[in-house]
């Protein structure tokens, strides 16, 4: 879809995006999902692209600049590497970055920023507790002052890369009841007292490690608290934003690679005499498809107007997750009917994007998260 704010510039970026997925990501999708998990050096290739960098200085291997339509680029075409356990192991670090560059001190930034950007060490935000989900105002995990240390105890699960990270951007309760007394720490990995179990035989996102992380005494030194005290994870929330529109711009990229495979499907496959696309049942599966996709993108490009040319739309993107995903949803299911048996069978992309739509709708705030915060956004 042509729009204003599609320029030459972010043309190129999406060919050169598209074309390293193609090549480099596509290619290996059954293979890695079978595997569990993805060599290390495609992080490099990925970090080489700039893929982290938006919004990061360039001295902290950023690009010195912040572009919410490439954001929202990659988010797109990143789904054609027909594996979103991929995107999810590579992208796991996405959204610790923003609070490491903009809460650290000088000395954290100097020291680890650059490596995560770049992909050579990953990351993860650990926030999800397991009693607690999205009630984060009620976290468990605590940490009290000990000299010139802080001293963290509880657990975090659901954490992607949690079994692959070097450092984990960790949030525990420093005061009072409420997201006010709640401080965020960089806990790094050879720290004592700290441990972690992989969670496995996940419906999907096969490729990417999610773990249970523990915290038994860990000492933090005072100064790998991220932000102030008591304020550190409210100085993040807008931080929720850019990984929801990712998500977002993540879905409709699924749901047009579901749309495209259905078409190449219904146009090779026959029966009673002539192509699927030729009988009418088929025909208007695919133009709700299109539409769905239309509106979707659409409204993507509407909340990037909006980010770059204003405000963060808060309500705007809580809304388009839950849209986007039903939408999802609702491709998936028709594209598995569309290709019938062959969509049930493990090795196309079909099947696996089925297996991670619900993942899409819990992962980053739920349907019904979302629902209610769009609906406080609105003044209600």
């Amino acid at each position: 879809m042509r729009h204003a704010a599609d320029t030459e510039e972010r043309q190129q970026f999406r060919d050169m995006t598209r074309r390293f997925i193609e090549s480099e990501l596509q290619p290996y999708a059954d293979e890695w999902d079978e595997a569990g998990e993805i060599p290390w050096e495609v992080h490099q290739k990925v970090g080489a692209l700039g893929t982290w960098g938006f919004g990061v200085a360039e001295q902290y291997g950023g690009l010195g600049f912040d572009d919410m339509y490439m954001r929202c680029i990659w988010g797109e075409e990143a789904a054609r590497a027909h594996n979103g356990g991929t995107l999810a192991a590579l992208g796991g670090r996405s959204i610790s970055i923003g609070p490491i560059e903009k809460l650290a001190s000088q000395e954290i930034k100097d020291r680890i920023l650059k490596d995560i950007v770049q992909g050579r060490v990953g990351s993860s935000l650990g926030v999800t507790e397991p009693g607690g989900g999205s009630d984060v105002a009620n976290m468990k995990t605590t940490a009290r002052q000990d000299g010139n240390h802080w001293v963290i105890n509880g657990s975090k699960t659901f954490i992607t890369g949690g079994m692959t990270s070097d450092y984990f951007v960790v949030g525990a309760r420093t005061g009072g009841e409420g997201l006010n007394g709640i401080s965020l720490f960089l806990v790094e990995k050879d720290m004592e007292g700290f441990s972690r179990t992989a969670l496995d035989k996940k419906m999907g996102w096969w490729a990417s490690d999610q773990a249970t992380l523990y915290f038994d005494d860990v000492r933090v030194p005072a100064g790998n608290m991220l932000g102030d005290e008591g304020r550190g994870f409210i100085q993040i929330m807008h931080n929720f934003n850019y990984e929801r529109l990712g998500m977002v711009a993540q879905c409709l990229g699924m749901m047009r690679v579901l749309l495209e495979e259905s078409i190449a499907y219904a146009q090779q496959r026959e029966t009673f005499g002539k192509p699927l696309s030729q009988h009418q049942v088929i025909r208007h599966k695919i133009a709700e498809m299109s539409a769905r996709v239309d509106a979707t993108e659409a409204w993507v490009n509407q909340i990037c107007f909006l980010a770059e040319n204003d405000k963060m739309p808060v309500d705007q993107i809580c809304k388009a997750k839950f849209f986007s995903t039903k939408n999802l949803e609702y491709c998936a299911s028709e594209a598995m009917q569309i290709w019938g048996g062959a969509g049930y069978l493990r090795g196309n992309v079909v099947e696996r994007f089925y297996r991670e739509v619900k993942v899409m709708a819990i992962g980053g705030g739920s349907e019904e998260i979302m629902r209610d915060l769009a609906v406080r956004q609105m003044g209600l």
